[in-house]
């Protein structure tokens, strides 16, 4: 199993219900056109692709060309001509202005360097009435999932402290940060909501392999230590993940938050 073939499917089995979630706030139903930021391998678009059906369409956008190519042959092999990805910068949406019924974005805003400027496009492309729903990481402490790593780094090497304006993983972890943002682009917040759940991998050793190859903040603080360092830091990542075992499989928490708007209109 390659790098991203590894990452995915314990990604996408993990992650399953943040896809369910923002389909359902979306209000996504058949004939829709659905516009999926930050597409990645081919999530939530390929679920939303389901819903909307051959009489509606799905178009994913994402800058990682090898990520997207795995998220194309998903389409062919599910038979979804009407779903299609292409590469693009959320931030400057490549699309006329109202033409889609729904947005949905998973793990992709808070990465964005100019987050109002993309929610301000977001509404320019949503028809009036249209929904956005979007899913962020929730707060450093509730998410050992990816905390972990970088803790274990810290012990390592001193690291900087983040800045809480620059982008990141945990840029939007504040409530009502990306609600707020929302108003400020003119659209009305529904919802917001913090999902506590368990991800779970069969051995600390499994988890490392998955998650350390693809998560990009997690490779650039790996790159700045010495081969020494690095393999003392894989030893304490697995030892910190052998923490959350229970019984025959690490499980660990992540809490997700889920905010929902609409465009006024229609």
């Amino acid at each position: 199993m390659n790098v991203i073939s590894n990452w995915d499917y314990y990604f996408s089995r993990n992650m399953t219900f943040i896809n369910h979630r923002l389909v359902a706030d979306a209000r996504l139903r058949p004939g829709m056109r659905v516009l999926d930021l930050g597409s990645g391998t081919g999530y939530p678009a390929l679920l939303a692709g389901d819903v909307v059906g051959s009489e509606g369409s799905v178009v994913g956008i994402d800058l990682a060309d090898s990520m997207l190519a795995v998220a194309t042959r998903k389409a062919k092999a599910l038979g979804m001509q009407h779903v299609t990805f292409r590469t693009g910068d959320v931030t400057t949406l490549p699309f006329d202005a109202v033409s889609f019924d729904a947005v949905i974005s998973r793990f992709c805003l808070m990465f964005l360097p100019e987050i109002p400027k993309a929610l301000k496009d977001i509404a320019r492309v949503l028809k009036p009435g249209g929904y956005v729903a979007a899913a962020v990481w929730s707060a450093p402490d509730k998410n050992p999932f990816i905390r972990i790593p970088m803790d274990v780094i810290k012990t390592i090497t001193p690291l900087p402290p983040p800045d809480p304006e620059a982008p990141g993983i945990f840029r939007l972890a504040k409530p009502g940060d990306l609600k707020g943002m929302m108003e400020g682009a003119v659209l009305a917040p529904l919802s917001e909501e913090e999902f506590i759940a368990d991800v779970t991998y069969a051995t600390a050793e499994e988890f490392l392999s998955s998650v350390m190859d693809i998560a990009a903040p997690i490779q650039n603080l790996f790159a700045m230590l010495t081969p020494t360092q690095k393999a003392e830091a894989e030893r304490g990542i697995i030892a910190a993940v052998n923490g959350y075992r229970r019984q025959d499989r690490i499980v660990l928490p992540i809490a997700v938050r889920v905010v929902a708007a609409r465009k006024p209109g229609a």
